[in-house]
């Protein structure tokens, strides 16, 4: 009786399934400007210079220009 138990336990144990789950953070799509058109405007936002163009605004990287949200 005592086997039939343990292959009891043992079957529950292994068929029990976790409430974990794994997070995979995926990169985030950087899009890089290589040089800003002539048309741009400089905005200066709580002392940070962003470059305003077609309605997004960039920021200065040593990449380029990178489009940031604000």
């Amino acid at each position: 009786m005592r086997l039939f138990y343990f292959f009891l336990v043992v079957l529950f144990s292994f068929s029990a399934t976790s409430c974990v789950t794994t997070v995979r953070a995926t990169p985030a799509k950087v899009v890089v400007v290589k040089k800003l058109p002539k048309t741009h405007k400089v905005v200066s936002i709580k002392g940070h210079r962003y470059y305003k163009w077609n309605g997004k605004h960039y920021r200065k990287t040593n990449r380029g220009y990178v489009i940031v949200r604000l």
